[in-house]
Parts: structure tokens; sequence; C-alpha cells
């Protein structure tokens, strides 16, 4: 299925939530502006961190600028008390998506639901996104439940269900929901420790087929992908992406790419050979990407690697 969003002319990324922040970086450019610690001149607001990731993808065209929120971070509030800090309106949100259904990505559903306060607001998820009995297996015989998310979870939380394995546009077109991913090369192979347990108990790998991403099309400029942890892998995200919109050219890929851990170890250094062959103007890792595999990522792309953090704002024109 192809699906091509409309091409606009702004593209900005405002991180609510990520792993890391600090808020006497400096560091602000036209692209990247960073959150800072003040109230009027006083220092006295602070931005959270967690192991989470929750981001407002809002686009721009003649004049009128449209929001869509990706995921809602891990904890109850995080996400939305970094809103608040912000001071960003989000009952502008038209649309919400889950990148999957893990709780670091919708944990914080219930009081970003609060903020945006339009009763029925449509999440678009894959349907394995509600899979149960999902747990990881860090260590042989050592079991992690991870807590399902329900359909009556998403409408207590105010948000109208819309499944979808296949590609959806957004708003107008202007945002598309790629949808399941692929898995097309030999290096990506998922999430070696993840399982549920099936309708006998027993133990079945979850290849995590929910993972999905969010792309706009800037115009001009190329793509620019937020995925939540590209459990599919960010290779693949990318290839699908350009198969399904029949754009190529990418300007901006930025998500968890999760290269995080020993057992992820070798797959950073063919997942930049990837990135670099796809050519992306910037490259933006986040969340679960990993120490190791952020500091390669920085190495081997220079001044395309852009550091994100919680609070940023990613500004693309």
């Amino acid at each position: 299925m192809s699906a091509t969003p409309k091409p606009v002319e702004k593209v900005e990324i405002i991180t609510l939530e990520d792993n890391y922040v600090d808020l006497t970086s400096m560091d602000s450019t036209a692209v990247v502006l960073r959150a800072v610690p003040l109230r009027g001149t006083t220092f006295a607001n602070t931005i959270l961190a967690e192991h989470g990731f929750s981001a407002v993808i809002r686009v721009t065209d003649k004049g009128k600028s449209r929001m869509a929120l990706l995921d809602f971070g891990m904890s109850a509030d995080a996400a939305a008390r970094n809103s608040k800090t912000l001071s960003l309106d989000m009952s502008q949100v038209e649309v919400a998506a889950l990148s999957h259904g893990h709780i670091d990505h919708f944990g914080g559903m219930k009081l970003l639901g609060l903020e945006i306060s339009q009763p029925g607001t449509p999440l678009v998820v894959h349907p394995s996104a509600f899979k149960p009995n999902r747990y990881l297996e860090p260590f042989p015989g050592f079991q992690v439940d991870m807590p399902a998310l329900t359909r009556q979870d998403v409408a207590q939380a105010g948000f109208k269900v819309k499944e979808t394995k296949e590609p959806m546009l957004l708003m107008d077109g202007e945002v598309l929901f790629l949808g399941e991913i692929p898995r097309k090369n030999d290096f990506e192979k998922g999430m070696p420790n993840a399982f549920y347990k099936g309708e006998n108990g027993n133990a079945v790998w979850d290849p995590i087929e929910d993972d999905t991403a969010l792309v706009a099309n800037l115009a001009g400029k190329g793509l620019v992908i937020l995925s939540g942890c590209a459990h599919s892998g960010i290779a693949n995200t990318l290839t699908h992406a350009r198969q399904v919109t029949g754009i190529d050219k990418i300007h901006a890929v930025m998500g968890g790419f999760h290269l995080s851990g020993p057992v992820m170890a070798p797959v950073i250094e063919p997942t930049i050979k990837a990135l670099k062959e796809a050519d992306p103007d910037f490259v933006i890792p986040t969340h679960c990407t990993g120490r190791n595999a952020v500091a390669a990522f920085e190495k081997a792309f220079g001044e395309k690697f852009l550091l994100n953090m919680s609070g940023t704002t990613l500004v693309f024109t």
C-alpha cells in the first residue's frame, strides 16, 4: 500500500519525554532549541527525564500548524508535567499514535489525555499493541512482566481507538502512520529476550509486530521519520517509509533505535552502515538507543548527528 504525506513547509518535533536532559547545555541553534530552567529570570524550572518516550510532531503549511502526538512516556505524570513546563497547548493535538504497546510508551496516557481534553481524539495503533502477557527474560529463568495496555485503558483516557496494520494518513494527509514494518535485512532481528505467553501458557518469542513510526514530508527536503523504539529495526523502518511514500530522500530520522545493552551491541555497526547508505541530513537517536550506540552515531555522522533531550524542540524548515 502506498501513501504519500502532503509536503509541508515546517516540521517541529517537541520531545515531552526522553531518557536524558541537561538544562545547562547552552547549545541551542536554529535547529535545536533546548528547554531552559527558568521562570522569568529565576532558576526555578525543571524538565523530567526517564526511561520513556513521548513527542509532539507539529507540521506547518501556508501559515496553519497542526499537532500530532507519538507516545506518552512511562510514568503517569512526567510527560504531562513537561508539557506544562514547556507551556505547550496540548489541546491543539488532533490525533495521537502509539509506536507499540510497551509501558514506557503508554504509561502517561491518562494525564496527557486530560491535557488534550478533547473526548474522542483518535489514537491510532497496531492491533497487537494490546497483546497480553508480554514479558522480558533478560537472564535465563528471570522473567520481567510487561504491563498490558487494554482498549478500556484507552477509552478511559478519552481516546477513540483506530486500529490498523496498514499505513494510514493522518490530519488530512499531513502526517503518515507507517503501520506494520516488514523485516527485510539480515541484521535487524528484533528483541531476542522479548516473549509472551501463548494460549497454553507456553513461551512464544515476541516479534513486537506493532512497532511503527510517524512520517512527515518536508517540502524540498525529504522525509522526517519519528520512531518510538524501532523494534523492527531503524534501517527497516527507513526502507518501508521510502517504499510507502515513494520518496527516497530522508531529511531526518529520529527516535529510539533500540541498540542498548550487550545483546544488541553487534547490531550497532551494520545499522550505522545502513543509515550512511540512506544518507539522511540529520540523525537523532533517542530513548533506548543506548550510550555506546549514541556515541558511535555521533562519531560516524559528525555534524549530521543531533543530541536529543527531554524538553528539546527540533525545527526542520
